[in-house]
């Protein structure tokens, strides 16, 4: 009903939606996929970093959620538990390392089993820690390219063998890091890997919209985001100073950006930077940064 038909009726009028009617108006993400429960697989979910946010913020927009977790499924379950309780949807969980290729199709086909559809991936798993470069094994690389770039391209996938036999198709989110463009030090085998995931979003933008034009593939770039403990003051405020906005960024500035290219069905193969501009700004000229997310 439109703003001025609403603002005609008396407010006895019959035609008046009711507290209960406005109540249950779908959300956006519920009309994209015409679906009262859009079903949401987000991979590396189960620790509370960016992947956890990102999950609970598609719960709260009414989306039935698959949790991915290797080391931290505990925490994963008791997740589903509260989110279950807090937001009146199902919520489970879906275990196995990335580093095997199998685990890949596996917790797809398992959320799509469960839940009998699946409208969202958000390959969010990843793995980085600061290395020399002359520290740098073979093994390592490889390691970084399996859990970071192979497992996003192989889950993406398999959930776009199901989105491309689905009516509303679907939406892939694949996380990667703003500082692709600009690298810093003693990251040279995770920068590569993550650079890797644009290509593969882009490419499966095509592939899979061959498929169905309603599956649409993005990819969101985290900047300075939910910083770890271990980070001493001085780099925080370098890291506020780098950005455009004054601050480090949050869980829920990545969620809403997820959120966004799951709803907009006009935007696809896209690399979305959420860095608080630090993309195109460094005050000090310095190539300054501590990988988070």
């Amino acid at each position: 009903m439109r703003r001025s038909e609403l603002g005609s009726l008396s407010p006895g009028s019959p035609d008046l939606p009711t507290p209960k009617s406005l109540a249950v108006a779908r959300t956006r993400l519920q009309s994209t996929f015409d679906t009262d429960a859009p079903v949401a697989l987000i991979t590396g979910s189960g620790a509370k970093r960016v992947g956890r946010c990102i999950a609970e913020a598609l719960s709260r927009r009414g989306c039935h959620i698959a949790l991915h977790a290797n080391t931290s499924a505990d925490e994963a379950s008791e997740a589903a538990r509260q989110w279950r309780d807090q937001f009146g949807r199902d919520a489970i969980v879906v275990t196995g390392s990335l580093e095997e290729d199998a685990t890949c199709d596996r917790i797809v086909e398992q959320t799509h089993a469960h839940f009998g559809r699946i409208d969202i991936l958000v390959n969010s798993a990843a793995i980085w820690k600061p290395t020399a470069l002359d520290d740098i094994t073979g093994d390592e690389v490889r390691r970084y390219f399996q859990i970071n770039s192979v497992a996003s391209l192989l889950c993406a996938r398999a959930a776009g063998r199901f989105m491309s036999d689905q009516p509303n198709g679907g939406a892939i989110i694949n996380i990667g890091d703003w500082a692709t463009q600009r690298p810093y030090a003693d990251h040279a085998a995770y920068f590569p890997s993550k650079s890797a995931v644009e290509v593969i979003t882009r490419s499966l933008a095509v592939e899979l919209a061959a498929r169905n034009s309603r599956v649409r593939v993005n990819c969101v770039q985290p900047g300075p985001v939910m910083l770890t403990p271990d980070v001493d003051d001085a780099t925080v405020q370098s890291l506020v100073e780098s950005t455009l906005v004054g601050r480090i960024g949050c869980g829920d500035d990545v969620a809403e950006a997820v959120a966004f290219l799951c709803e907009n069905t006009f935007v696809t193969g896209v690399c979305l930077p959420v860095d608080g501009g630090r993309r195109i700004f460094a005050p000090d000229g310095l190539q300054v940064g501590r990988n988070t997310g």
